[in-house]
């Protein structure tokens, strides 16, 4: 009787064992496999939206009764050379656009070297940008073509991982930033492989990293700045890309 007993209980323990087991791998399956997936086709999408909408023809300016002549584009200043580390450019795109609203998806980042399309939108927040494989930009830092600090967030595993290869860039590779208005190209500069989540200063308007103090800027430019989390499946450090922007054109 005892035996029986013992057996059916190690028999109850391995199904329990065994039930566990499969929730568990359904569970890796669901975070490594399933989100990519969702996050994947749903950045694809919004990618394709985006630019459709881009190609869009603008609705025209009319002028309201007794209005005068129509202002013409107002263009931004573009320093030449030997006026600091600003941007090239043949032609100055418009005046600057309204703020994006807060998770709107706003413009495309491209980085050849690692096969990146991913869309933009603002903020960092989890919900309703990084885990729909979205890239986010850090709400107070510089947009796109400003001087200052383009900084962005994204994912390394999981959700659609846009920045699990940013590992790779190397000084030189091209990043673009696409918007309605103009296509912004940064060259990547410098990286930082590893510091705390609490280093604010790597997104600083003049990026420079509080704890490797050796690792960042001095000077004002225009930067763009890559975000993640490090080392992979963790979120126990950042990973850090920094670029200088070098060119600028309008749509």
């Amino acid at each position: 009787m005892r035996r029986r007993l013992l057996v059916r209980a190690l028999w109850g323990f391995a199904e329990v064992v065994i039930s566990l087991g499969v929730v568990l791998l359904l569970l890796v399956a669901h975070q490594l496999w399933w989100t990519n997936r969702l996050a994947r086709d749903d950045a694809g999408r919004t990618v394709q939206a985006l630019e459709r909408e881009w190609r869009a023809p603008a609705a025209p300016f009319s002028p309201g009764p007794g209005a005068g002549a129509v202002p013409g584009p107002i263009p931004i200043p573009i320093p030449g050379p030997g006026s600091g580390s600003g941007p090239s450019s043949s032609a100055a795109p418009r005046g600057e656009p309204p703020s994006p609203r807060w998770d709107q998806v706003y413009a495309v980042l491209r980085i050849p070297r690692i096969g990146l399309t991913a869309p933009v939108a603002e903020g960092a927040g989890k919900g309703g940008v990084l885990d729909r494989g979205y890239v986010g930009h850090y709400t107070r830092t510089a947009q796109a073509g400003q001087a200052g600090n383009f900084a962005l967030a994204g994912h390394r595993n999981t959700h659609g991982e846009p920045f699990r290869r940013i590992d790779r860039l190397r000084r030189g590779d091209r990043i673009t930033v696409e918007t309605r208005d103009a296509v912004y190209t940064y060259t990547v500069d410098q990286s930082l492989a590893r510091t705390a989540p609490s280093d604010s200063g790597v997104i600083a308007p003049v990026p420079r990293s509080n704890i490797t103090t050796s690792a960042g800027y001095s000077e004002p430019g225009y930067y763009l700045t890559l975000t993640t989390c490090t080392p992979e499946f963790s979120s126990r450090y950042r990973l850090v890309v920094w670029g200088k922007l070098t060119a600028m054109r309008p749509r």
